[in-house]
């Protein structure tokens, strides 16, 4: 058995097994176009090969520019038997590839919101977390999906609140303060891994790499011109999303959230966006409960798999 990341060569078997769609979110589309953007790269893919044959093959998700990718998007197999061994040693090495500083990768399943009513999605998702948990990524988070469009109506904009931009190291700072108390396990994972200035400064980083507009990040102030939170629209391959908002500890409870979710949707509706999409963990009901009054609506989940914190 060999393990080894695919070549260009691979491309005509990728294609014949992204055509097993199951709970993968690879599509065929998807897999071109991502290819020539930069998500996806043959150096982030990797396969089993016996007797000259790919049986096993992992598709790894990045952003453009990285060295390493961030999460896998689909597993995939061609024998008769348990994929679950084949799989297991597929990702041991692909993480074993990983550079030590690197931040631990994740699995993402992007799922209706019936899922748990549907056989097959339910083994399909069983079997490929089996590998998964074999490796590490033993800790699940749900997290509930919206969307806005044109047609269900612009929030009312705040009335309370007044927002600007600000440079970099605003948004760090801020990035701190949001992140005390947070409901966000994500949050929570990369505070115990880097701190929470360091998770502070790698979220920035972040967000300024995706293709949404640096342009339209605002804080956001009270009437006696203090700082309440922030409100960070942007944009992932899909288009246009939500990106991150926060209040910080000393005026939460007062349901600002609603007004930096209502500003964010202003500033991306009048960027011509003809749909907006949001995650919240299912643990994070005042944000869910935020989405619901703004007019956005549920209408899928992601379960992603990750390592448990240090």
């Amino acid at each position: 058995m060999t393990i080894r990341t695919t070549v260009e060569a691979d491309l005509d078997t990728i294609l014949a097994l992204i055509e097993q769609q199951s709970v993968n979110t690879v599509t065929l589309d998807r897999y071109r176009e991502y290819v020539a953007a930069g998500y996806y790269k043959h150096d982030w893919n990797w396969v089993v090969e016996e007797n000259g044959t790919i049986q096993a093959l992992a598709i790894w998700w990045g952003l453009p520019g990285e060295t390493h990718p961030y999460s896998i998007d689909g597993l995939y197999y061609a024998g008769d038997s348990d994929p679950v061994p084949v799989w297991t040693e597929l990702l041991k090495n692909a993480v074993a590839s990983r550079p030590a500083d690197a931040e631990p990768p994740e699995y993402h399943f992007f799922l209706d919101g019936d899922w748990q009513d549907q056989p097959d999605v339910v083994a399909a998702l069983e079997t490929r977390a089996r590998a998964a948990a074999a490796v590490g990524m033993s800790t699940v988070t749900d997290r509930l999906r919206y969307e806005w469009k044109p047609a269900y109506g612009l929030p009312e904009r705040s009335t309370r609140l007044t927002f600007g931009p600000a440079d970099d190291e605003a948004f760090v700072d801020v990035f701190v303060r949001v992140s005390q108390g947070s409901l966000d396990a994500a949050t929570a994972r990369e505070i115990a891994r880097l701190g929470a200035e360091g998770a502070a400064r790698e979220e920035v980083a972040m967000y300024k790499s995706m293709p949404g507009d640096r342009d339209l990040w605002r804080l956001a102030f009270d009437g006696d011109g203090d700082l309440v939170g922030f409100a960070l629209p942007t944009a992932n391959a899909g288009g246009p999303v939500v990106g991150y908002l926060g209040v910080v500890p000393e005026h939460r409870g007062k349901g600002l959230s609603d007004d930096l979710l209502a500003e964010i949707t202003h500033l991306l509706a009048e960027t011509g966006a003809e749909q907006i999409r949001a995650d919240t963990d299912f643990g994070n009901i005042p944000m869910a409960k935020s989405f619901e009054r703004q007019g956005y609506r549920n209408f899928a989940v992601r379960r992603v798999l990750s390592f448990p914190e240090n």
